[in-house]
């Protein structure tokens, strides 16, 4: 079974879930392991930092252009960062990793790229590798002001394409932000899928704590169905 992770918007935390995901079903014995089809920034050795938490927490061994076929260099969005670097983001580079990830594992968790509509090319966008991977997603809402704009707009592009939504997650990023809990009552009232988890606000994120806070017994279940 695979899932899509994708946010609100960039910087909510999607990576964080994604290896939260990982180290919950690693605790029931699954072979897990983590799939950055793109990333925007990366360092002197050019890897990503997103794609190298996602490694760390799988428990399959992959490489690292496994893990991540495309990582360029410039932190701006994905079709801009590739044209930067004389390159074009190519869907079959990313279905041949993906499949060989599949392959070697029992889950395997793909992390997106900022936000679900960012574009890939200049005719694809996260939506289209969505689809074609044929996966359901998993939305991670970046719990702070504007967060219910985001999170219903980001729903309603879902239920548009007919993917289907396995969960969401609020990922608490302020502290201090006012009425935290009606907002995500109101986003329970709104999203018609499964609450996985609050992860609360971390000064110094970590994943496995993450995980503790993640119910994926309705992931559980939905795999049974299949």
């Amino acid at each position: 079974m695979s899932y899509f992770v994708t946010g609100t918007d960039t910087g909510v935390g999607k990576t964080l879930v994604s290896c939260a995901l990982l180290h919950a079903f690693a605790a029931q014995g699954k072979r897990v392991v983590g799939f950055k089809p793109v990333a925007a920034g990366c360092d002197d050795d050019d890897h990503n930092d997103d794609a190298n938490q996602l490694r760390a927490a799988s428990t399959v061994r992959a490489s690292y252009g496994q893990i991540n076929p495309y990582c360029f260099p410039h932190p701006i969005a994905p079709h801009l960062s590739a044209r930067h670097a004389g390159s074009r983001i190519d869907f079959s580079r990313i279905f041949a990793s993906y499949d060989e990830l599949a392959g070697q594992s029992d889950e395997v968790i793909v992390e997106g790229v900022g936000g679900f509509c960012v574009p890939l090319n200049e005719k694809q966008d996260s939506v289209d590798l969505t689809k074609q991977l044929d996966i359901p997603v998993i939305l991670v809402v970046g719990m702070r002001l504007g967060c219910l704009n985001h999170a219903l707009l980001t729903m309603r592009v879902i239920a548009e394409a007919q993917i289907e939504c396995a969960g969401w997650v609020a990922s608490v990023l302020d502290a201090n932000m006012p009425a935290l809990q009606e907002n995500i009552d109101t986003l329970r009232e709104r999203i018609q899928a499964p609450l996985l988890g609050v992860i609360p606000f971390q000064s110094k994120t970590d994943a496995r704590v993450a995980a503790t806070h993640l119910d994926i017994s309705s992931l559980v279940e939905l795999e049974a169905d299949v």
